[in-house]
């Protein structure tokens, strides 16, 4: 008997969702966007200057051993 009523509520609560649609403030949005895209290329570089120190970690090895 209460899976009808719990049935009931997921299909209240999925129409709800798939119908509802929130005023969406487009420049916090934008400024989030922003700020990872920052983070992310920043990131980005410093990998690649991690991979370059690798290969003089190594040749300086190499030439040791």
């Amino acid at each position: 008997m209460g899976r009808g009523r719990a049935k009931a509520k997921q299909t209240k609560v999925a129409r709800e969702l798939k119908y509802f649609s929130p005023d969406t403030d487009l420049n916090a949005l934008e400024r989030e966007l922003r700020s990872r895209s920052s983070t992310a290329a920043a990131d980005e570089a410093d990998a690649g200057r991690d991979d370059e120190g690798d290969e003089d970690d190594y040749a300086q090895w190499a030439t040791r051993h």
